[in-house]
């Protein structure tokens, strides 16, 4: 049971910080006034739609290239924020066993739509992303958080059905 722990923390600290990697280029602090807060780099903003627009070009898969160019195209500003935010949220949980299990569920549908977004482009897209959906099942299946994380500390201290049940 310990080793079965201690490979699922492992792979779950390897991925969280992949997914933390990936949003460092793409978030950045700005302020209002003197209080800074996180956002999106305009660099990121003005990228998306170009790369957006590669992913839909001879996309086989015709109803995902319909919603590439219908609908986050040209709503690529907001989809910059969901993916930034998402790889900080998905990395942050899954590196601290911090509500691992939702991080799995977030990270499940982000990897699930970068296959489909690329699957096409190379052999390498797919099976990357393929494996990043089979971890975040893994994490999902073998409550990955319930070792040496957050998660792990709020149950052990808390009598909470509800929230035993969420985490």
């Amino acid at each position: 049971m310990q080793s079965r722990g201690l490979a699922l923390v492992i792979i779950r600290v390897v991925v969280g910080g992949w997914f933390l990697k990936a949003a460092f280029t793409k978030v950045t602090l700005d302020y209002l006034w003197w209080v800074p807060f996180p956002t999106v780099t305009q660099r990121f903003i003005n990228f998306l739609p170009k790369r957006l627009a590669e992913f839909a070009a001879e996309n086989p898969v015709l109803w995902y290239q319909h919603f590439l160019t219908e609908t986050a195209i040209p709503h690529a500003k907001l989809f910059a924020f969901l993916e930034s935010f998402g790889e900080v949220g998905v990395g942050v949980g899954l590196t601290l066993g911090l509500l691992t299990s939702f991080s799995s569920l977030v990270g499940l549908f982000m990897s699930i739509n970068f296959f489909v977004a690329t699957q096409w482009m190379s052999f390498s897209q797919q099976g990357f992303h393929l494996v990043l959906a089979g971890c975040m099942l893994g994490f999902l299946i073998g409550r990955a958080g319930r070792y040496w994380g957050i998660d792990a500390l709020i149950l052990k201290w808390s009598h909470n059905r509800i929230l035993h049940a969420l985490l």
